[in-house]
């Protein structure tokens, strides 16, 4: 990005950011999830980082939340209430010790300290010998609202502190106003959220209206009296008769793996937590050394806030691509800038049909947020149209599609929203496709030829490719051109099929534009399948003889909900390429069949200890098995057919030996 795309960028960011947190934070009403908003503020971070002249005094990324409401009494608070720098990996986390260290004494931190970070509203409680007697929203950090009546109805705080003796003249405690999930669940009917059901229950001018809501104050903060380290506070609030969240721990700098392993599991069990969270709070424990280090801009470099991978996030779109199913309907797919969303990297968005494209008004070069929900593959919820640039133009469904398939006639059926190939049935193109599946550039399955593949089709037993390791022999042998040993070669050879090398097996696919000597070279490049199913546009294009069209065949075929579901299935069933960065396993290449009882172990555990060793497991003898593996009452025509074809056969003790070396 140049300097002045940089400087258009940066200005329409802030002005987005600037909107959702005037309505969030003052207005305590979103028009985007929290998620998508820091995922922008993040990238205005990295977009000052790389500029700093670009940095100004107004930018979102150096101020805290919004403007006090003007119905409540504005106060000052006597010692800033700053937010903190977001981050959002274990390597950030390790960039901000190391920045850290560079400037204490001794350059080495001993201790850190963490706590869950709470969805609601910040506050500070004062005390005055011991009594409570004012409450102070956050508001922009220097003056908050007077909200005391308000929040003088929550039942957890206390009135008086139970200190014993010796209580401080003056007492301040910040923490975080909240709605537990368990009680949102029985006024979720009426409310958006329990972050602005809280907001919005202390800025009700009744105290009546606060007094009826379920609300629990969260301590996190002890600003006076002075504590030494963070573990010491939280004590203390605890002695007071505060609640704190429960989930505070202290990690030596010595034990940082067991601080992101905790970070990782909170990530799990974050879910059953009472309240919500989004992430967790890090801070150097020691309290000398936190105020030392001082604040920079409106964070303070002694903590930072680590968030969880989120359900949403913001990205651009690259391009859009339309993939032809199995079925011939046409998938349009949006090429997405690399995002993490829910701990996984997103690079494809479906788009679904050409009505949804019309509806989102999704172009190429806009700005999206997209959203993971398990494991569907990414959606578009919406377009930042105010972030899109002047040249993006709608996107013209049949006219990419003829761009894209020149050689192709499509229709849009009536009452239908999906663009088929005309002429073309599903029937029709699954075989095509199983053929060439099979074929010798391909997989090169013996007995599924056309022939055979349009029996199976139309007999029902074969709905897609994976069926094919569904098959069962009597089912088969059942078929006009099939018997009981043609119908069992063929499940034989089709069982052998289910180690192929990665170029074999990427050739097999199908993928448009991509024959057997690119696929030799996408297998070169990638090692593994996982390896080329998470690729980019940019990394294809560095391999010989793959130009741009190329490289979006690869990237619709990867984004296809139903060839991704077929992956899925593949592997499930055992089928998979060899992934070519790993050592050979011991067996691989090799065939084996098991034959009567193991007193070891059952004969489904003793198959998938082979499989993972490497080799091939079949039902049916043939001159390519490697050795017979029998136990006690072994089946005859097996034996007898190892015997006629010389194959070798081996004891269960044998087999235990082969499978321990």
């Amino acid at each position: 990005m140049t300097k002045s795309e940089a400087i258009n960028r940066v200005k329409k960011l802030r002005e987005l950011i600037d909107e959702y947190r005037y309505h969030y934070h003052v207005l305590d009403e979103s028009i985007m999830s929290e998620a998508a908003a820091d995922s922008l503020k993040h990238e205005l971070s990295l977009l000052e980082t790389e500029y700093p002249e670009l940095i100004t005094p107004d930018s979102p990324t150096q101020r805290v939340a919004g403007k006090p409401l003007d119905k409540f009494t504005k106060v000052q608070h006597q010692k800033r209430m700053i937010s903190l720098a977001d981050v959002f990996s274990e390597e950030e986390i390790k960039d901000w010790i190391t920045r850290n260290e560079k400037l204490i004494p001794g350059g080495k931190i001993s201790e850190f300290f963490t706590d869950i970070k709470m969805d609601g509203l910040a506050c500070a409680l004062k005390y005055r010998d011991g009594v409570f007697y004012q409450a102070v929203t956050r508001g922009d950090g220097l003056v908050g609202e007077d909200v005391t009546l308000n929040v003088k109805t929550i039942q957890n705080i206390p009135l008086r502190l139970t200190f014993g003796k010796g209580v401080p003249s003056e007492i301040e405690v910040r923490g975080e106003i909240v709605i537990f999930k368990e009680d949102f669940e029985k006024l979720k009917d009426k409310f958006a959220n329990p972050r602005n059901l809280a907001a919005g229950s202390i800025r009700q001018l009744d105290p009546k209206v606060a007094a009826s809501r379920p609300l629990k104050f969260i301590a996190y903060d002890l600003v006076t009296p002075d504590s030494k380290t963070w573990g010491e506070a939280y004590d203390t609030l605890r002695t007071l008769g505060f609640q704190t969240s429960g989930e505070d721990k202290i990690f030596s700098r010595d034990d940082m793996g067991r601080m992101f392993e905790y970070i990782r599991d909170l990530d799990e069990y974050r879910k059953s937590l009472k309240f919500n969270t989004d992430g967790m709070v890090i801070k150097i424990n020691d309290r000398a050394v936190y105020d030392k280090l001082g604040i920079v801009g409106k964070t303070p470099r002694g903590a930072v806030a680590f968030k969880f991978p989120a359900e949403e996030s913001t990205t651009k779109v690259r391009d859009i691509v339309i993939s032809i199913g199995r079925t011939g309907a046409a998938t349009p797919v949006a090429i997405l800038d690399p995002v993490s969303v829910a701990g996984t990297t997103v690079r494809h968005a479906s788009l679904h049909n050409a009505d949804e494209i019309a509806r989102l008004d999704v172009r190429i070069g806009d700005t999206v947020i997209i959203y993971k929900a398990g494991d569907i593959i990414p959606q578009i919820k919406e377009v930042l149209t105010s972030l899109r640039p002047e040249n993006a133009e709608p996107f013209n469904y049949e006219k990419a599609l003829k761009k894209q398939y020149p050689e192709l006639t499509f229709e849009r059926p009536k009452g239908e929203v999906v663009y088929r190939v005309k002429g073309e049935s599903s029937d029709f193109i699954l075989k095509r496709a199983i053929e060439y599946y099979a074929s010798k550039p391909a997989l090169n399955i013996e007995g599924l030829g056309e022939k055979n593949v349009e029996a199976l089709i139309n007999a029902g037993l074969v709905k897609t490719i994976a069926d094919l390791y569904r098959l069962d022999e009597t089912e088969v042998a059942k078929l006009e051109r099939f018997g009981d040993v043609s119908a069992r070669n063929l499940v034989t050879s089709i069982s052998g099929s289910k180690r192929p090398s990665l170029a074999k097996f990427i050739t097999a696919l199908g993928i448009r534009h991509v024959g057997a000597q690119t696929a030799v070279n996408l297998a070169r490049k990638y090692k593994s399948l996982d390896g080329l199913i998470e690729t980019s546009e940019d990394k294809l294009l560095e391999i010989t003889d793959i130009g741009e069209v190329v490289a979006e065949s690869i990237l619709a075929w990867f984004s296809d909900e139903d060839n991704l579901k077929l992956l899925k299935e593949l592997k499930e069933l055992g089928v998979w390429p060899v992934d070519e960065s790993e050592e050979k396993l011991p067996l691989e290449g090799e065939s084996y069949i098991v034959t009567g009882t193991l007193t070891s172990m059952g004969r489904e555990e003793a198959e998938d200890k082979l499989r993972e060793l490497g080799a091939t497991v079949t039902s049916s003898v043939t001159k390519n098995t490697t050795a017979l593996i029998v136990g006690e009452k072994p089946g005859k025509s097996k034996t007898e057919k190892a015997a006629k074809l010389g194959i070798k056969t081996i004891s269960e003790k044998e087999f235990l030996n082969l499978i321990a070396a």
